[in-house]
């Protein structure tokens, strides 16, 4: 059975390392991104890795039912929709919520891709406090976006 398992699963390369990623089944793909996000909070090993861990707690407490999945090499949270990205760079952790242009940010989070006319995102640099109750709610309205029923979708 194992090997029937193994047959159908397809080697992919993310970032110089090979990740199992299983066809047969949802559970088993989403374990697998699971995997992977774990994975590449491990792997580095300074600020951006507890960062993004933290964010993805708080994806995680903002909404139950996400489901997390590994898309173009980047961790990604997804709820009737895409919600948004964790994507890591040099000297940042950047969230990039997929429809973040029609969502209120009466907090100001958002502080980067402005000018989009559909994505916007948040830089998290070493050091920055995450004012996490306005994330959450942030992460709430997107959710809320994906999931609506209105026909302006």
């Amino acid at each position: 059975m194992a090997e029937k398992a193994a047959k159908k699963a397809k080697k992919r390369s993310l970032g110089g390392k090979q990740a199992l990623i299983m066809k047969k089944s949802g559970s088993q793909r989403l374990e697998s991104a699971s995997r992977l996000i774990d994975a590449r909070i491990r792997e580095l090993r300074d600020w951006r890795g507890e960062m993004l861990s933290r964010l993805r707690a708080l994806i995680k407490q903002a909404d139950p039912k996400v489901v997390e999945e590994w898309k173009w090499g980047i961790p990604v949270w997804s709820h009737g929709g895409l919600i948004c990205t964790g994507e890591t760079y040099k000297s940042v952790v950047k969230m990039t919520f997929a429809k973040g242009a029609s969502l209120d940010d009466p907090s100001g989070l958002f502080n980067s891709s402005l000018e989009g006319r559909v994505r916007r995102a948040i830089d998290f640099r070493e050091g920055d406090k995450v004012n996490e109750k306005a994330l959450k709610t942030l992460i709430r309205a997107a959710v809320a976006l994906n999931t609506s029923s209105s026909p302006d979708r």
